[in-house]
């Protein structure tokens, strides 16, 4: 990260009562097919028909035209199982980075391979029915509190989770997972994932009615803060808002697995954790059509054509960012302005244009200790700058399953939680 870069912040105006107005008026204008009628049903087995917002955003239209084939996603999470229905020949070799049994094709909660499917699942025998069907899964393992509870685990697994989904072949990465806290190991594993030429997508976290606190990786410059929305059109109470907010996406009420045995969907009230899978698979589409594009041009693409109500182009709201996310203005009617191949959308900076890197690779256990602290501080004071001043809840959202994911066992407590 330059020094100039250092000193940007991901900007947002107050959007006063124009602004609060917009939940109501983005169902009419986000998508050709509007939500009407588009409500899970509580009566359906087929958890498919549960994924609303597919037939909302011409996901049939755009299949035909692109997939996803091509792309490489990671998904740093609780692992994913290879073996369900819908991602059988989906998912590939990728990194634990929990020190623990198993690999990272051994979920031990259910919702990696969630994540997984929502991106690349292809629906069969009824599972959950992948935006980017033809896209490719690569899992990195990290671990829940949970699991810290009860085994000696990495304590560094997700600076080593970022590193290696950075050193992989994928070419977006997927987090559905947070922390309260900034931490200099993350945030350099982070800019080395930017240097690398990946694009970074996180949830901001479902605590809005709490703390609302800035959630990580999502508040770092480099990385995509997604937030929720529901089947209205609406933010939902939970999913947090302020400056760490780049764009929206569908995340209420979709299905998950239950648990780690498999056996069955549960209802769920969602989250930005289904919220940004479901964009990082849009991004794959995109990027699918337009394979020759570097990540920032994706992401250029995915912001200038988001849905954003009456909102001025510009301007950026606390609660949806740039908006909700439209690929099938790109993909079917090819709009959008890709812009500089490196250029950051987020930060105007220039980066790094790589669109290639190497196998995975092990990344070392620990980072040197000299100057943690003082990158810690510094990392909180700049989170100071991004605290919301808009008490209003608006549009869009998509309530969370907040798993509490802290590593007491630690020297440093870091409260991760999913998304």
């Amino acid at each position: 990260m330059t020094a100039g870069m250092s000193q940007t912040r991901k900007r947002r105006v107050s959007l006063g009562l124009r602004g609060r107005l917009f939940g109501t008026m983005i169902v009419a204008t986000a998508w050709s097919v509007g939500f009407a009628g588009a409500a899970p049903s509580a009566m359906a087995q087929d958890v498919q028909s549960k994924q609303w917002y597919l037939s909302a955003m011409q996901a049939e239209e755009m299949w035909k035209i692109a997939t996803g084939e091509g792309i490489k996603i990671a998904v740093i999470d609780t692992g994913v199982n290879p073996s369900t229905p819908s991602l059988k020949g989906q998912v590939l070799k990728g990194f634990d980075a929990t020190g623990v049994e198993g690999d990272e094709h051994n979920d031990y909660r259910g919702h990696g391979t969630t994540m997984a499917e929502l991106i690349a699942g292809t629906g069969k025998r009824g599972g959950l029915q992948g935006l980017a069907p033809g896209a490719k899964v690569i899992p990195v393992r990290i671990t829940d509190t949970e699991l810290q509870s009860t085994h000696s685990v990495n304590a560094h697994d997700d600076a080593d989770a970022i590193r290696a989904a950075a050193d992989s072949d994928a070419q977006i990465i997927s987090m559905s997972f947070a922390s309260d806290f900034a931490r200099g190991e993350e945030r350099e594993a982070v800019e080395y994932a930017e240097s690398k030429g990946k694009l970074f997508f996180a949830g901001v976290g479902n605590n809005a009615q709490e703390d609302n606190k800035e959630q990580y990786p999502a508040a770092y410059l480099q990385v995509v803060g997604v937030a929720a929305t529901d089947s209205s059109g609406r933010a939902s109470t939970y999913s947090q808002h302020g400056k760490v907010v780049d764009i929206a996406a569908p995340g209420d009420g979709i299905p998950t697995w239950c648990d780690s045995n498999f056996k069955n969907y549960c209802d769920s009230e969602g989250g930005t954790s289904q919220a940004t899978a479901i964009t990082s698979a849009a991004a794959a589409l995109i990027w699918s059509a337009h394979p020759d594009w570097t990540a920032n041009q994706v992401l250029n693409v995915l912001l200038d054509t988001a849905g954003r109500g009456d909102m001025e182009k510009g301007e950026l709201s606390n609660y949806v960012g740039h908006g909700l996310i439209r690929p099938s203005m790109n993909i079917l009617k090819g709009k959008g302005d890709p812009g500089a191949p490196d250029i950051s959308p987020l930060t105007q900076e220039k980066t790094s244009d790589s669109t290639g890197s190497a196998a995975p690779s092990a990344p070392t256990s620990a980072e040197p200790e000299t100057d943690r602290k003082a990158d810690d501080a510094a990392m909180a004071d700049a989170s100071t700058e991004k605290n919301d001043d808009d008490q209003l809840v608006m549009i869009l959202g998509g309530v969370a399953a907040v798993l509490v994911l802290g590593a007491a066992a630690f020297a440093l407590v870091r409260q991760r939680r999913t998304t």
